[in-house]
């Protein structure tokens, strides 16, 4: 196939691009390079093997439109975004643009330039607000989500919260109408916590990330403290890197079944941990103590987001294969080797 995959030089775009690569398809990355890392992945990709890349920004359709029309790609995988929470709430426009806007304007060039090109886009668990109408329980460590012990399913009511919820949640809509008004082969994956390598994580954005290189740094004797918001125990489902990029790959070979369709996508039950879980997990692995403080939650923060991944499994036959115990270790592994 030849694919096109925005954002390629970011966490999950490197990790998709790196199995493109190795797969033989003729690969397009399109970025601003503007995220921590990017360069870093850039030149990652470059050892992997040969690919075209356009430096160019969702936010212009020039951009997007030259690269759609240049490279015909059978298959996008849209992944470029604004995708922190903190950020939205302090550039609402900037966070608008790249999500609505970007997205708009690739769906455009889809549509008037490319329209045999199918579209997969990682949308997020963000489009259900913050799910306080839900029952939970409190327990010592976690909290417990007692209306959906087996997840969340795509049946639960949108309820977009925060301008990052909304931005998200409208490129999310107009990817499924369009698939629905004009026929675009066009499915949303609406993710959990992805977690692994060649995630440069950030305070605010990309959890698992973040506190294993803060752990990683204590262990090794640089003992600054980091915070955690709210209490520690929310609750997600962890989905490794290696799971992610055979999704993507899966559902790019059998995007009749998927198109026009969302999907919860996580780690599933088996999967799911609280960030106090994980901190403990990562205390007995580097054998330290964290020290760290706990601060005021985080804007519209959801208690627990596990996903019910019941639909993708019967759609494509996928799960989950790596166990987010053993990921956490390659993660570390990685975290030290940066």
């Amino acid at each position: 196939m030849k694919i096109m995959i925005t954002g390629g030089c970011g966490f999950l775009g490197s990790n998709i691009a790196a199995k493109a690569i190795s797969l033989g398809h003729e690969l397009l990355i399109f970025d601003n390079l503007s995220r921590s890392g990017a360069i870093a992945n850039l030149n990652w990709l470059k050892e992997k093997g040969d690919f075209d890349f356009f430096h160019g920004d969702v936010r212009s359709q020039e951009n997007v439109e030259r690269a759609i029309n240049s490279f015909k790609p059978d298959q996008i995988f849209h992944l470029a975004g604004q995708v922190a929470m903190t950020t939205s709430l302090e550039r609402p426009r900037l966070d608008f643009e790249i999500n609505v806007l970007g997205t708009l304007n690739i769906l455009e060039a889809v549509r008037t330039l490319s329209p045999h090109t199918s579209l997969l886009y990682s949308s997020t668990n963000k489009v259900y607000g913050n799910l306080e109408g839900l029952t939970y329980e409190e327990e010592g460590t976690k909290y417990k989500l007692t209306d959906f012990p087996k997840g969340l399913p795509e049946t639960i009511t949108l309820d977009f919260h925060s301008p990052y919820g909304c931005s998200k949640g409208a490129a999310d809509q107009y990817i499924l109408d369009y698939s629905r008004m004009f026929g675009i082969k066009a499915s949303v994956f609406r993710h959990s916590s992805m977690y692994g390598g060649r995630q440069f994580a950030t305070y605010n954005q990309g959890w698992v990330g973040w506190f294993c290189k803060k752990a990683v740094d204590q262990s090794q004797g640089r003992v600054e403290k980091f915070t955690v918001s709210g209490t520690g125990k929310q609750v997600r489902d962890l989905l490794h890197a290696n799971d992610m990029a055979e999704l993507y790959f899966l559902a790019a070979n059998n995007i009749e079944k998927v198109a026009g369709q969302a999907y919860n996508i996580g780690g599933g039950v088996e999967n799911s941990v609280s960030v106090l879980e994980l901190l403990s997990f990562l205390e007995t692995e580097l054998d330290c103590k964290l020290a760290f403080n706990h601060i005021s939650p985080r804007e519209s923060d959801q208690k627990v987001f596990i996903a019910a991944i019941t639909k993708i499994e019967s759609t494509l036959g996928w799960s989950p294969k790596v166990h987010w115990k053993n990921g956490v270790r390659q993660m570390i592994e990685w975290v030290k080797s940066i």
